[in-house]
């Protein structure tokens, strides 16, 4: 008898070269198709020789910075910032009006629930809120591709079903995919038996599966791009736009981009990195906590002036971020692209005291962006969205954006961007604590394959485990002392704080054990890390 509940695994048509490792799932074949592989294939060969030569690069400039340079804005591009005469493309349809734009993890359930969020952008975060779980790489394009055909539903195991309030694009959220950074792999997708780009894999994929429909439904292929360091990471992420749209045969133009300024070399390049992209440019974004990570990454060794405080006690307004909100909006408004602000973390919670503090500072953070000049900001959960844009409201009216706000009045220096010594706070115990607590706790859930967390009433993402543990390193090589007890930060201290801190975490602390060897990895190593998912992703299955 034939058992009629086993699923034959389906077949892939590969193109000569591409291997794919990963287990094949129901379905898998339609995001792994022919077109798709082939893109990959492409991409891979075209670009991956350059990719390597850009992660080589940032790597030096790190190490200038360590022997005593100082990052300032490169001389051989003024004439990009000098040039009044360019500007980007117009705005895409779709991207007119992004007052409010909801960030999450492309599962199907998150899915269901941003597009049904109330909110103008939805960026479908194959990055930062997500993990490179081989099942999240595919079933992600997957559900962006059903969400825009207005297909897609889900039933929880508990029963409840999810599905789409209206099936007409025009009054659901345009879908704005981030593919991962440059510097992460796909270990499984093989081209010429080397690992592909985690970046390139994330843009074929996506775009292979959704141009189409996405074009039918009066939109387009629209993308943030993160973590990128140099105007010539820009350029390489340009290429690949113009092979993608000639091999799907769509018009060059068609695919946007919205660049997350979130490294402290980017804000030193916001020109030029629009000037690079400039016909598939669509605006800037404020990535501000992956922004405070690069701070302590690139100055990690230079000494006090260059120690940041307690992670919360570190806000928009030190003067240091102030100068590069400014800076970015200035920038954009220059040339004719949107300047979107960054992250409220905050989550609805079921206390009404810790619902208010919550509310307020959400209200208070997206008044001093719309304030500032910005066109638009992010919230993390959907309950955020009507408080974002009933600020955004109060300011934009029946305008769809402040493009036009020109903000002559902003002069940023090089010191000002490097000012980190004027920023306000100590480095405390309680500070020391809490970024154990969160990095541990989120790398827990990180290495089952669900990257955006609920903690303490914030929603994390890896730019939270990254900061924390990147300012515990920091702290223990530059012989900080805890301002409430007057203890040294050391390797010894740091583990011991970790064991006390396990035995206050619910469950079992074997669930914790794969985290907090990882974390210690980075966190009290000789050595810097670039980036703590690199080595945490060697660890998932």
């Amino acid at each position: 008898m034939t058992d009629t509940t086993t699923v034959p695994t389906p077949a892939l048509d590969l193109p000569e070269g591409v291997e794919v490792t990963g287990q094949l799932r129901p379905g898998y074949e339609e995001i792994l198709s022919r077109p798709a592989l082939e893109l990959v294939a492409r991409l891979h060969r075209e670009l991956e020789p350059r990719r390597q030569e850009r992660l080589a690069a940032r790597r030096e400039v790190v190490q200038a910075v360590a022997d005593g340079q100082d990052l300032d804005f490169l001389p051989e591009t003024a004439h990009v910032r000098e040039d009044p005469s360019w500007r980007v493309a117009d705005h895409a349809p779709g991207l007119v009006d992004r007052r409010v734009e909801m960030t999450g993890p492309t599962d199907r359930k998150m899915t269901i629930n941003a597009m049904n969020s109330g909110a103008r952008v939805w960026l479908a975060d194959q990055e930062d809120a997500n993990t490179p779980l081989w099942e999240n790489v595919v079933e992600g394009p997957r559900n962006l591709r059903d969400a825009v055909l207005g297909t897609i539903s889900f039933t929880s195991p508990e029963g409840k079903d999810y599905a789409l309030s209206t099936t007409d694009q025009s009054q659901l959220p345009t879908i704005v995919m981030r593919p991962r950074g440059w510097h992460l792999d796909e270990k499984h997708i093989l081209v010429d038996g080397q690992r592909t780009s985690g970046s390139l894999v994330d843009f074929a994929l996506y775009l292979a599966a959704c141009a189409r429909p996405q074009l039918d439904a009066g939109k387009g292929p629209y993308f943030y791009l993160a973590k990128m360091e140099h105007h010539l990471e820009a350029r390489l992420w340009n290429d690949a736009f113009v092979i993608g749209q000639d091999a799907l045969g769509i018009p060059r133009g068609t695919i946007r981009a919205t660049c997350l300024i979130e490294t402290l070399p980017a804000a030193f390049q916001m020109e030029e990195i629009l000037h690079e992209l400039r016909e598939h440019s669509a605006g800037l974004n404020a990535g501000r906590w992956d922004y405070l990570f690069s701070i302590i990454k690139t100055y990690r060794t230079r000494g006090a002036d260059y120690v940041l405080p307690d992670r919360n006690a570190v806000t928009m307004t030190a003067p240091m971020m102030r100068a590069y909100t400014e800076l970015l909006v200035r920038t954009c408004h220059k040339r004719g692209a949107h300047a979107i602000g960054g992250m409220a973390a905050f989550i609805p919670s079921r206390d009404e005291e810790v619902n208010r503090v919550a509310f307020d500072k959400v209200r208070g953070d997206k008044q001093r962006e719309a304030g500032d000049g910005f066109d638009g900001s992010w919230v993390a959960h959907p309950g955020m969205v009507a408080t974002c844009r009933e600020v955004f409201d109060e300011v934009l009216g029946e305008r769809p954006n402040q493009v036009d706000n020109l903000r002559e009045d902003v002069s940023v220096t090089a010191a000002d961007l490097l000012d980190v010594a004027s920023t306000p706070g100590e480095v405390t115990e309680a500070g020391l604590r809490a970024n154990i607590d969160v990095a541990i706790q989120y790398l827990a859930v990180w290495l089952t394959g669900r990257g955006a967390v609920g903690i303490h009433n914030l929603m994390e993402d890896a730019a939270t485990a990254e900061i924390s543990r990147s300012q515990i390193w920091q702290w223990i090589h530059n012989d900080v002392t805890l301002a409430d007890t007057g203890e040294r930060v050391t390797r010894e201290l740091v583990e011991r704080l970790t064991q006390e801190v396990l035995a206050g975490l619910p469950g079992d602390p074997e669930d914790y054990r794969d985290a907090t060897e990882t974390f210690l990895q980075v966190a009290v190593a000789d050595d810097f890390a670039d980036f703590l998912t690199v080595p945490a992703y060697e660890r998932m299955p």
